[in-house]
């Protein structure tokens, strides 16, 4: 991991661009935060726009999770930002949109060639990144996920050990192989749902949340568009990692 700039933001939280190897990333820890008091680290997902275009969002979770005591980190999702393109992925991005224009179904072949590739790369970089991550001074487990893509939140909850709770965002489409997947994993689990979500099915969510194989598992749902989450609901999520993280 090769840090490239730093900057303070609201001179508490120390926000440091990285990359690990191609992949870049960023990293925000407490800035006072002493080495011999390791915090716990959230990992923070996010949709495959760019981290630029994601910054703003991504920024303000990290300042929420930084002011809770733990420290926050994301990594560029392959094909997307400054990576390079990737052939297979705008193919699927440009059906989907062909398919949501029409005004039709979104076919599963559409969602499986969009969705499945995608966690198939971006998982064992997530896994790869979380080494790299807890060989820093200051930052220890347990671990948290928080946000999207659900299949991707998904897959690292049943492989990853380390990551003990995740509060995921159904805000995305999911393969029907995904819910198989949802079936091993057993972490206590804050699951956030927008009602009138106009780019997500209701009953997939419903259907993957039902599917979880968690004895701990809750449900937020919410009225409102994909982008009108209400602030208290990211209070709800926060209040989750402080019960299951410290």
């Amino acid at each position: 991991m090769h840090f490239t700039s730093e900057q303070r933001l609201d001179d508490d939280v120390l926000e440091r661009a990285f990359t690990l190897g191609d992949i870049p990333g960023l990293l925000w820890t407490p800035a006072a935060a002493p080495a011999s008091a390791p915090v716990p680290l959230i990992l923070l997902g996010h949709p495959p726009l760019g981290l630029r275009t994601m910054y703003p969002r991504l920024a303000a979770r990290a300042r929420q999770a930084v002011a809770d005591g733990f420290a926050a980190a994301t990594i560029e999702l392959p094909g997307s930002g400054d990576r390079p393109r990737w052939a297979a992925a705008e193919q699927a991005r440009a059906d989907l949109r062909e398919a949501l224009r029409a005004g039709g179904p979104v076919s599963e072949e559409i969602v499986d060639a969009l969705v499945l590739p995608l966690v198939d790369k971006a998982v064992p970089e997530w896994r790869t990144a979380l080494d790299a991550f807890l060989a820093l001074p200051g930052i220890c487990g347990p671990v948290g996920y928080s946000g999207g893509v659900i299949s991707i939140g998904v897959r690292l909850a049943a492989v990853e050990p380390r990551i003990t709770a995740a509060a995921l965002f159904a805000g995305s489409f999911v393969p029907r192989a995904v819910f198989e997947e949802g079936r091993r994993v057993t972490i206590p689990l804050h699951v956030l749902l927008q009602w009138d979500d106009e780019s997500n099915s209701r009953q997939a969510a419903l259907d993957l949340f039902d599917a979880f194989g968690s004895k701990e598992k809750t449900l937020h749902a919410n009225m409102g568009g994909h982008t009108g989450v209400p602030q208290y609901a990211g209070d709800a999520a926060a209040q989750f990692f402080t019960r299951h993280l410290k």
